[in-house]
């Protein structure tokens, strides 16, 4: 998997330049375990099934979910209603809907409609207990930060793609 980190970092510029309209940094990508992957208020989940399982997530803090909804609905939002859970929805698919059109290039994948989890602190439990978490930092903003979290191995081997 490691040898995509490039594409997820990628992906990520394109989508937030094109539909934010705003530019992203990526910080040192690293390796997390389940026990370890940080805190957020709201997360998009989109699962991966086909010649890869896995899940692609991204997390962040509600101050930036209401920002990044309001840049995409033009209404301010101080909670985490369902607009807020659409906008994040809609990143996370359209990040994950680019990264299987690259996947796809060596693997056929079938993405998983969105799901949105929200609460302080949630966790995520990833398809399998030894998947190894790839966690990519991005800054955004005025230092805002986000994170997205891929763990995909190839279906049967028990290998990372």
């Amino acid at each position: 998997m490691e040898k995509y980190i490039q594409s997820f970092i990628d992906v990520c510029k394109n989508v937030f330049r094109e539909l934010i309209n705003a530019e992203i940094e990526a910080g040192r990508p690293y390796f997390s375990s389940q026990m370890s992957y940080p805190s957020w208020d709201i997360s998009g989940i989109i699962g991966i099934t086909g010649d890869a399982c896995g899940a692609i997530v991204i997390s962040l803090k509600k101050p930036l979910a209401f920002k990044l909804t309001e840049i995409l609905t033009g209404k301010v939002h101080d909670s985490v209603d369902d607009e807020v859970v659409d906008s994040i929805g809609e990143i996370i698919n359209i990040v994950s809907g680019n990264l299987k059109l690259y996947f796809e290039r060596e693997y056929r994948l079938v993405i998983s409609l969105p799901t949105v989890v929200r609460g302080n602190d949630h966790t995520i439990q990833w398809p399998h207990s030894n998947a190894r978490i790839i966690c990519i930092p991005f800054s955004i903003f005025d230092g805002d930060v986000f994170f997205l979290a891929v763990a995909i191995e190839s279906a049967g081997s028990g290998t990372n793609a």
